[in-house]
């Protein structure tokens, strides 16, 4: 189902952090099949005709999510309320932190319905 991401996913060494990426690119592909799939800037990402949604990072103690400044901003108190900690452009979720898919869900679906009219990658 993520086969563009594949060889993404086999360079992380931790096969436990692979997994669980692994899990949460599949959960947004199947939540949001309508979004293709993109690697651009060393990270998966998800795209709605042509424009960015989200993209998605590792680094040893945590995995990053970026929904653009925007996405951060407008769900700032529930990143917070989640314990992740939030950076200007994307969130990290701490390895040994529970993904909030409610709350993943919730920041993919405002960027879809945000940018409906958004003819550029990024916002402007």
């Amino acid at each position: 189902m993520i086969a563009d991401f594949e060889s993404y996913l086999d360079q992380i060494d931790n096969v436990a952090n692979r997994e669980r990426v692994r899990t949460v690119l599949n959960w947004v592909q199947t939540t949001f099949p309508q979004l293709e799939q993109r690697y651009a800037w060393n990270q998966p990402m998800f795209t709605d005709h042509g424009t960015f949604i989200i993209g998605f990072s590792v680094a040893k103690p945590h995995m990053g999510f970026a929904p653009e400044s925007e996405g951060m901003a407008h769900f700032a108190e529930q990143i917070a309320a989640a314990g992740y900690n939030p950076g200007k452009k994307f969130g990290r979720i701490k390895w040994t932190q529970a993904v909030d898919y409610d709350l993943l869900k919730q920041i993919i679906k405002y960027n879809i319905d945000d940018k409906i009219d958004c003819a550029t990658f990024w916002r402007r």
